[in-house]
């Protein structure tokens, strides 16, 4: 695995691992997406199959508070399990996500390689089972300031 690429494939548990052995933890959904306000407005983003992998971490889709890479390379595990919040809406349809409501499944955000770049955007949510890793999912650190 090339060492500046984000890794990809790998579940929630050892997403919390990775975490753990850092010292750090995984963010939670609201965390993630306030952490990624503007990270969609550049157009830096790696989305739509261009590039057939994760790309070298570098200075590219910063959110409005520094955070780098926010959209593309990897869908990133989030803390939260997949329910419904005040205000959420289904996209693209009520089916896609509300019958997986519960804690069965986990948040995953920011879209990855693969992802068209017509539904990627901050507020998109993704989810699955804990244990899969086939989403290009990857992680993001978090910690108490």
């Amino acid at each position: 695995m090339p060492p500046a690429e984000p890794v990809q494939h790998i579940s929630f548990f050892e997403a919390e691992a990775v975490a753990a052995w850092a010292g750090k933890r995984l963010p939670t959904e609201a965390e993630w997406e306030r952490a990624a306000q503007s990270a969609d407005s550049d157009g830096g983003a790696n989305l739509g199959r261009d590039s057939f992998g994760p790309l070298p971490v570098a200075r590219r889709a910063t959110s409005s508070v520094g955070c780098e890479c926010m959209l593309g390379d990897v869908w990133e595990w989030t803390s939260s399990p997949f329910t419904g919040y005040p205000g959420f809406t289904a996209f693209p349809y009520a089916e896609y996500s509300e019958v997986f409501f519960g804690n069965e499944h986990r948040v995953l955000r920011g879209g990855s390689w693969a992802t068209d770049p017509l539904v990627a955007r901050v507020t998109f949510r993704n989810w699955d089972y804990p244990q899969r890793r086939q989403l290009f999912s990857g992680v993001r650190l978090a910690a108490d300031a």
